[in-house]
């Protein structure tokens, strides 16, 4: 078992790199707009620690609460301050807003193109078992991860669909898996049962494809692929709960404490797959170490920079939508009026996250273990 503190300090450094890199993109494209930007905070707004030093007229600063960072641009709100962002160009103040969220995707692409180089590029063909799970009906057949599946009942399998087709339609009864372990061919007799859980599924293995070393451009566009795939996944999101393709239960919000369980549930899995590779025999075909918390930290970057874009006072994307008449129309809201919806938009994102968060400890939210 992981440690709870060891979850914590992973938990708190994955978001805290999260926050801090959106917060880096709005300084990075203040700067570049020649929006004087008076402090870069390291941690959340809070009681000031400490003043690192100065650098061209922004202090950067350190603050008790030790999770990710904010800036504190020059007149953020009153057009009337010049050099500020509020009397920036409008133009301008659409790279800022937009910057955040996307050195979210670009934090995302990094992550899922270092996983592509890591694991490899599938190659279908075959199929691999890449993991089996604890006192299921595989383990105690002795089937290991690594192993090739090759034919299931006699009948030959080379995609993973199918071959999850026929193991469901053998439901507590006896199937022969033809396998290829270390050049070998073995046959074994495992029995797949229909009382276990969806999630942990009948024989307890999870199939995939071998894999082969991806070449630099197959990482990266692997990596733009992902992001953008998961990204138009979460924009898509809020239509397809209004048009019920998505039941509300499996779209719910989670807070702090339902992210910590995810980690903590990907960090065990990480941490234990490390050690089954390192206690297996040299050359006995073990997989790859599993990256679940890696891929978390993706998913969760491209989740962070997705909603700040949502069309949402407060949010970038509510700010967006208060600059696009100005670039369209060339009439600006009055500032008054942005100010008051941000302030009251504000106030219910916080009451919602507190009624989120308290919904963490009163309905948990359940995971399945990868």
């Amino acid at each position: 078992m992981v440690s709870g503190f060891v979850t914590l300090i992973i938990f708190l450094f994955a978001l805290g790199g999260m926050i801090f890199v959106h917060e880096l993109g709005h300084f990075i494209a203040a700067r570049w707009a020649g929006i004087e930007v008076e402090e870069f905070g390291f941690g959340l707004p809070s009681y000031k620690l400490a003043t690192l030093f100065t650098w061209q007229g922004t202090a950067f600063t350190l603050h008790a609460l030790p999770l990710g960072g904010f800036i504190r641009p020059k007149g953020e709100n009153d057009p009337n301050v010049p050099g500020g962002l509020a009397s920036a160009n409008p133009w301008k103040r659409l790279v800022v807003l937009f910057a955040g969220p996307l050195m979210n995707l670009i934090t995302a692409v990094v992550v899922f193109s270092f996983l592509i180089a890591f694991e490899g590029v599938p190659v279908p063909g075959s199929i691999k078992i890449d993991t089996v799970s604890e006192n299921s009906p595989a383990q105690l057949a002795n089937i290991q991860s690594g192993d090739i599946l090759l034919a299931i009942n006699g009948e030959s399998v080379s995609e993973v669909q199918p071959a999850i087709a026929i193991i469901q339609q053998n439901l507590d009864q006896p199937v022969e898996l033809l396998i290829e372990r270390n050049g070998k061919q073995l046959t074994i007799m495992a029995t797949p049962l229909s009382t276990r859980k969806k999630n942990e599924g009948a024989l307890g293995v999870g199939l995939g494809y071998p894999t082969r070393p991806a070449t630099f451009g197959e990482s990266l566009t692997g990596g733009f692929a992902i992001t953008g795939i998961q990204a138009a996944t979460i924009a898509y999101l809020p239509i397809a709960l209004i048009r019920g393709a998505v039941a509300p239960e499996d779209a719910r919000f989670i807070g702090f404490k339902g992210i910590f369980d995810i980690f903590d549930v990907a960090v065990e899995e990480d941490i234990s797959s490390r050690q089954e590779v390192a206690s297996a025999p040299s050359g006995s075909g073990a997989s790859k170490p599993t990256n679940w918390t890696l891929n978390l930290i993706g998913v969760l970057s491209i989740s962070l920079g997705v909603l700040n874009l949502f069309p949402i006072p407060a949010l970038d994307g509510g700010r967006i939508l208060f600059t696009i008449p100005e670039i369209l129309f060339r009439k600006r809201i009055p500032a008054e009026w942005e100010n008051m919806v941000n302030g009251i938009a504000m106030l219910l994102l916080i009451s919602l996250m507190l009624f989120v968060n308290v919904m963490d400890f009163v309905n948990p939210a359940s995971f399945p273990t990868p």
